[in-house]
């Protein structure tokens, strides 16, 4: 790729696709083209072929995608399944038919079985079932990367696969419905800091600024408390609320705490993201490689390093009747080692990032 060179980037306004926005921009590349929503449904076949038909991209970056958490993939678990399919379906369909010189198909680290050996290598693929919470997200994942492996082994094309553990930054989903674990916990911990001093004002700020479902910063006390009782933000202390004294509060978490996980800032994949496509072929890489760091915690852990860097000095307790999800999800990065790309973002240094993007922004990011 050179600066000049036509790139597009599908889902843009995405967490990875914002991050290789801002990457682009900032190395000089100046000739990026994207599809906004709703003037192009990615699903629809016609609308991407239209598209292609009139920009014909030289490079494209496929990271438009359904996601969401636990609760998004058991509740719409049809639309993860069928969005991402089609999504994934049309542009890479596309990519062959009209000329793409390369793509690079971003995957998930769910793809793996539940109980696959640790740390998690590419090879382990289809060797076991699949975390059922996630599974038609997974699904639809995995077949993106066989239809990349397919297209390349029948029509010569460079379809590249990378498989990014759990992602965090700017351009994160906060909206407590949909949100993973890492932005839930930030705007969980900000909002049991904000009730803890009594602050309402910024209660009400939050709410106006991301509404949840149809309620926000100009209902009632008693609807607000309602609704962060519902996401596990709990105070009894009723009329230290009405003479504004500080309140004690306890953040109730879904699960045990007890899964590993590894989280990896999103400018880091942006920038291995790049770095794998400006130095490598799909031939030399194989069927897809896994991006992280290498470094896990437990969810119990990362909620005391968010809770901390947040200043909430709540009690967190945990309600094991909710899912955990995989115990595990650690990847192997041996193949990217060698390739020679390390994360630059320790944990803490990304999250209080992503907690000054998340008080900076007005309006919740699709």
């Amino acid at each position: 790729m050179d600066k000049s060179s036509k790139i597009y980037i599908a889902g843009h306004t995405g967490l990875v696709g914002s991050a290789l926005v801002r990457k682009f921009t900032n190395e000089g590349y100046n000739n990026l083209v994207y599809t906004p929503w709703p003037e192009y449904d990615l699903r629809n076949q016609k609308q991407t072929n239209d598209f292609y038909k009139r920009e014909k991209p030289e490079y494209v970056f496929l990271a438009a995608a359904r996601v969401g958490g636990i609760l998004a993939n058991s509740t719409y678990p049809a639309e993860f399944i069928y969005d991402n399919i089609m999504i994934s379906v049309n542009i890479i369909h596309a990519s062959y038919v009209y000329g793409v010189r390369k793509l690079l198909n971003l995957g998930s680290s769910c793809v793996y079985p539940k109980h696959a050996p640790q740390p998690l290598k590419e090879e382990y693929l289809l060797s076991g079932p699949l975390e059922q919470t996630n599974e038609p997200y997974a699904i639809a994942k995995i077949s993106a990367i066989k239809l990349c492996h397919y297209y390349n082994k029948q029509y010569g094309t460079n379809f590249i696969s990378v498989m990014p553990t759990n992602l965090y930054g700017p351009g994160d989903n906060f909206d407590l419905e949909t949100s993973h674990v890492l932005p839930a916990l930030i705007r969980k911990c900000h909002l049991a800091k904000c009730l803890e001093n009594n602050d309402w004002d910024s209660i009400r700020d939050d709410l106006n600024k991301r509404p949840i479902g149809n309620i926000d910063g100009k209902s009632p006390n008693d609807v607000l408390l309602s609704l962060l009782e519902k996401y596990g933000i709990l105070s009894n202390n009723n009329s230290e609320i009405r003479n504004g004294a500080p309140l004690k509060v306890v953040l109730k978490l879904w699960g045990s705490g007890n899964p590993r996980r590894e989280f990896l800032y999103v400018d880091d994949l942006a920038d291995a993201i790049v770095f794998i496509m400006s130095n490598y072929n799909a031939k030399e890489l194989g069927e897809f490689v896994n991006i992280g760091t290498g470094k896990e915690l437990t969810i119990l852990e990362l909620s005391n390093i968010i809770k901390k860097i947040i200043g909430f000095k709540g009690r967190i307790d945990w309600d094991n009747i909710n899912p955990d999800g995989t115990p595990q999800k650690t990847l192997n990065l041996d193949r990217l080692n060698k390739l020679g790309w390390k994360y630059k973002y320790s944990l803490s240094d990304g999250i209080k990032v992503d907690y000054q993007y998340y008080l900076r922004h007005l309006e919740k990011v699709e």
